[in-house]
């Protein structure tokens, strides 16, 4: 007797096709975005030049990509174990937080030299924000990696808080980003359509990272109900 294979549904291929679509549109635009800023800022040009450089780096590419390793249809390394995954996620996470810190002390260090007052914009105070509950993020999620220290808890809910809080953050990054690209050294270098193009990367990330972290956890409990 031969048992012939279901053909998957024209829905669930044009469903598949649509998330690997949006996950390769993510890693081109998380990339693609981080070096049109480092093109712009010229890193080791100044000072000021790393802040932007730095930032872009962790929030637009690292943090992207970290969260892109489990994605089932975006994933670079979706063939490898998930203890690997998880393994790779934090050490982008950790290089994420040293950028950041690194980028925030450099804007923090060029206002000093200059005499300007710090945290004055929207910018500034939603960045040191971001910088504080991505290194947050960092600590509060060891129990997962070393799960001895788990004690008492629920790996299962830690997991769930930390993908919550995660995109927080990730959302929290993004707006940073986005408020950034109205300073006055963005808008002077880049106007018209370049504006609204550069405006679109973070905001297009983010809606479709959102996605993706808000249907994982759907089809969990889909599985589980």
């Amino acid at each position: 007797m031969v048992i012939q294979k279901k053909e998957p549904e024209p829905e669930t291929r044009f469903y598949g096709f649509t998330r690997t679509t949006s996950a390769l549109l993510t890693h081109i635009i998380s990339l693609g975005f981080t070096l049109f800023i480092a093109l712009l800022s010229r890193p080791g040009s100044s000072l000021f030049s790393w802040h932007p450089f730095l930032m872009t780096i962790a929030f637009s590419f690292l943090m992207t990509e970290a969260i892109l390793l489990f994605s089932p249809y975006g994933s670079p390394i979706k063939k490898l174990s998930h203890k690997t995954k998880v393994q790779v996620h934090w050490t982008l996470q950790g290089v994420c937080v040293t950028c950041a810190m690194l980028g925030m002390t450099a804007i923090i260090y060029n206002k000093h030299l200059n005499d300007k007052p710090h945290f004055t914009s929207w910018h500034g105070l939603l960045g040191v924000l971001t910088v504080g509950a991505v290194s947050a993020q960092c600590v509060a999620a060891m129990p997962l990696h070393y799960t001895s220290l788990a004690k008492g808890w629920s790996l299962a809910k830690l997991k769930r808080y930390h993908a919550a809080s995660g995109l927080v953050t990730y959302l929290l990054g993004s707006g940073s980003l986005l408020l950034g690209l109205c300073s006055v050294w963005f808008s002077s270098s880049v106007g018209g359509y370049a504006w609204y193009l550069s405006a679109l990367c973070p905001a297009l990330s983010a809606l479709i990272i959102m996605n993706q972290v808000s249907s994982a956890y759907v089809a969990k409990k889909r599985l589980q109900s």
